[in-house]
């Protein structure tokens, strides 16, 4: 990615705040942001034991109606 594109950016569409304003708005924002960031858990997959994978490997193979035949 650009830098252009890494850098966060608030445009005011409306009125005309103060420096403080702003100042105010971006610690909120951040304070915010930096909480969920913190907070944030990834739920991790279930590992696959070998036994699993061994039994991926020996499912038998599918020969069509025949192949259920028993008798």
């Amino acid at each position: 990615m650009s830098q252009q594109n890494d850098i966060p950016r608030i445009d005011v569409v409306r009125g005309t705040p103060t420096d403080e304003e702003l100042a105010a708005l971006i610690a909120v924002v951040s304070e915010a942001y930096a909480t969920e960031a913190a907070t944030a858990v990834v739920e991790d997959a279930p590992a696959a034991d070998a036994w699993t994978h061994a039994r991926r490997l020996r499912r038998p193979l599918a020969r069509g109606a025949w192949g259920r035949f028993r008798g």
